[in-house]
């Protein structure tokens, strides 16, 4: 197999404008994955690789990743040209460029018991990211992203998730249509204002089927969602302290979500 050894590669620049552009990502129907444990959770959640990128001289012992490459049109990359176009500095031997899906609202599959996430103009990547690998371990059953200012498939979200964004059932709206979509499946709508009577998250039965709703990590959530929530919930804080990380917010909240309900996995170690 003939190795790539300049980064002006036609390939290679194709593969660098969909990491650096989003709109170029939108307009493809493509994205990147970098990473074995990354493009392992993708595959595992039917993503479609167009194209895969290796370091030279790389081997890879996990059969989803041998396949992968076996049935994927495959470039190998001179070891210095690969460091030169990963955004993980080398660290990651294999990149893929994958097909996006469909994000809308009537594929989430949803029941009676089912308790999930809203996330109203998240913005930085890394906190989308992190929010995904708490809402996978805690087995959260959708997300659903209102009024989005960053792309899903931005690289340091997936790259910040280890993957795990590929695992949740997610879907796009506006905040319209998700308030619509809610109310018509019956789902208790829990905000996060800080009010004077607003609840305290430990203190509350989160009633199933449920949507936690979070604000962006610098306006926290809009009004809208004041005038359609069944409850506002608060964190308590020290006086000290201005926020918490939209991440670990969420996570205080879906966890007591899910321990309220009885949805841990009892056999679990962290």
């Amino acid at each position: 197999m003939k190795v790539i050894k300049s980064p002006k590669n036609l390939e290679l620049k194709k593969m660098l404008l969909l990491y650096k552009k989003p709109r170029e990502r939108k307009k493809q129907g493509l994205f990147i994955i970098e990473g074995e444990r990354e493009i392992i959770n993708g595959l595992k959640s039917k993503y479609i690789l167009e194209r895969i990128f290796l370091e030279e001289g790389i081997v890879f012992k996990n059969v989803n990743i041998k396949s992968a490459i076996n049935n994927t049109p495959t470039s190998v990359v001179e070891k210095k040209t690969f460091k030169r176009i990963s955004i993980r500095s080398g660290g990651e031997k294999i990149i893929a460029i994958a097909r996006s899906k469909s994000h809308q609202l009537k594929t989430l599959k949803l029941s009676r018991k089912s308790l999930i996430v809203v996330l109203e103009e998240p913005e930085k990547p890394g906190n989308i990211g992190a929010l995904y690998r708490t809402a996978a371990a805690a087995k959260i059953d959708a997300i659903i992203i209102s009024n989005p200012k960053t792309d899903f498939y931005n690289p340091n979200s997936i790259r910040s998730s280890l993957g795990d964004i590929f695992k949740i059932p997610t879907a796009i709206e506006s905040n319209e249509n998700v308030v619509s979509f809610l109310k018509k499946r019956e789902f208790n709508i829990y905000t996060t204002f800080i009010k004077v009577d607003s609840v305290r998250y430990d203190k509350f039965d989160y009633q199933l089927p449920c949507a936690l709703v979070i604000g962006s990590e610098s306006e926290g959530l809009s009004n809208f969602w004041s005038k359609v929530a069944n409850e506002n919930l608060v964190i308590p804080m020290a006086k000290t302290s201005n926020s918490l990380n939209l991440s670990v917010s969420a996570g205080i909240l879906i966890y007591e979500a899910v321990r309220k309900n009885n949805k841990l996995d009892k056999n679990t170690i962290v």
